[in-house]
């Protein structure tokens, strides 16, 4: 979405994660998509306590450094092996463990400022993790997911510039907009006719008419759209969303799927975090800062959502002098999606005036705030190893569909950042994953002849040699 200034406001995927080895940076970079030498910008935060006071940011550093060594044990678990302690199951619950040891070492009235750095923290990871809370992430299962080096990238031209290089070899009424699936029946069987054509030993052509026709069962998929449209197909693709697989998962397939898929799509998590966008007239924030954090006191979860939705949002980070940012997660995201544009809008302006402790921030022109959870057609953000699942509910949602064993290619295959089990959440997790359903439907059925043709090798005998 454009505003003014001809700058796009992202609200789907937000950046290319990571440089070496990540085929969307490859594609991005080789189309001129993104520049190739990154401008390292000063990042210059202003972070405050809900008095306003600002924190100094030498305590910030340490909390962040500690965070960081906090957070690198709990993916030792999945990457060693290690046996976690008794009761502690979520990646929340081992870092709260770590908080309260780190912070014994320092006087009570020293502890609440660190104690609000590290909420923000959790908070923040949420976004990134993609869940309501980090005590939903599974401990032995946070190393899983593997980090491409070279840092995060933004795509200048939004990330929908990606679709060009990848449908331009694509006719245009081959790409079927608004044709909302219904069903997808995948152990469909019929019977063809299969004319024998041999060679007779004289070399002539066998007489066809005289010949009666084999008949043998074909497989096929019939996807069945909300508007009527019948498709057939030998194999289907399915890239629907993990969210719309707990939500529909049991009713979308004939016949449904089986019930080891279904207890992974049930198992796994499937995460909303949504973004705010603050649009203002003029600059109001001083032109060196970056990023305003706000440290929030911890989130009393018996108070209903409407009081406290917005204690979620751990920050505004500039975009440009008139556009801010915001993330909020989980339970909030979802009760937020659910306001209009001008409640949220108020209620940032109300933060932004706590946390800045002026009452002059004045209210933005415009607020856009997406809403991944009330889309029918995701139901979500992204996937997340819930408690009590693994990567092996990625494997299993992944698993083709056979119609028949017999069969030597599947009828339906799966593919998305869901069926990925080190790249989930990610662009490139669900490129990857449906480059490897389209290239395993590209194998020939029957591998071609190999014919070694040598010179002067007209019998076995040559190969001999007498001593």
């Amino acid at each position: 979405m454009k505003i003014n200034n001809g700058r796009k406001m992202e609200l789907g995927a937000n950046w290319i994660h990571g440089v070496l080895g990540n085929p969307i940076y490859e594609l991005a970079s080789a189309n001129g998509l993104v520049d190739i030498i990154q401008e390292n910008k000063p990042h210059n935060v202003f972070a405050a306590l809900p008095d306003g006071k600002r924190v100094s940011f030498s305590i910030l550093q340490e909390i962040y450094d500690a965070y960081f060594w906090f957070f690198k044990r709990c993916e030792e678990y999945f990457l060693c092996k290690y046996l976690p302690p008794d009761g502690i199951d979520g990646v929340g619950q081992h870092i709260n463990l770590e908080i309260s040891l780190y912070l014994q070492q320092y006087p009570p009235h020293e502890r609440d400022v660190r104690h609000k750095i590290f909420n923000y923290l959790l908070n923040r990871e949420t976004c990134i993790s993609g869940c309501n809370s980090m005590d939903e992430i599974d401990l032995m299962e946070i190393g899983s997911y593997t980090e491409l080096p070279g840092g995060n990238i933004q795509l200048p031209g939004g990330y929908s510039s990606i679709l060009g290089p990848l449908t331009k070899n694509l006719p245009a009424d081959k790409i079927l907009k608004g044709h909302i699936v219904n069903k997808i029946r995948w152990r469909i069987a019929s019977e063809v006719n299969d004319l024998a054509n041999e060679e007779s030993v004289n070399g002539e052509g066998s007489d066809s008419q005289n010949q009666s026709p084999a008949r043998k069962q074909k497989n096929f998929v019939e996807v069945e759209c909300e508007n009527g449209k019948l498709f057939r197909a030998d194999h289907v693709i399915c890239t629907v969303p993990l969210g719309v697989l707990k939500e529909k998962g049991r009713e979308l397939f004939e016949p449904p799927l089986p019930d080891y898929k279904l207890d992974s799509i049930n198992r796994l998590c499937f995460g909303v975090v949504d973004k705010i966008y603050l649009e203002y007239e003029r600059p109001f924030l001083n032109p060196e800062m970056t990023e305003i954090i706000f440290l929030w006191d911890e989130i009393d979860r018996t108070k209903p959502l409407s009081e406290r939705w917005f204690k979620k949002i751990y920050s505004f980070t500039k975009l440009t002098e008139t556009l801010l940012i915001g993330w909020i997660s989980g339970e909030e995201a979802k009760y937020m999606e659910s306001l209009s544009f001008d409640v949220v809008s108020e209620q940032c302006t109300k933060i932004l005036r706590q946390f800045l402790n002026d009452p002059c921030v004045p209210q933005p022109k415009r607020c856009i705030s997406t809403s991944w959870w009330l889309q029918p057609m995701t139901r979500g953000s992204y996937t997340a190893i819930a408690v009590g699942s693994s990567q092996v509910d990625i494997t299993n949602i992944s698993h083709p569909l056979y119609a028949n064993p017999m069969n030597s290619k599947p009828s339906v295959l799966f593919a998305g950042e869901h069926c990925h089990p080190s790249f989930y959440s990610t662009v490139h997790g669900a490129y990857l994953t449906g480059r490897e359903a389209a290239q395993l439907l590209c194998i020939p059925d029957t591998p071609p002849e190999v014919v070694l043709d040598v010179e002067g090798t007209a019998d076995l005998s040559t190969w001999i040699q007498v001593s």
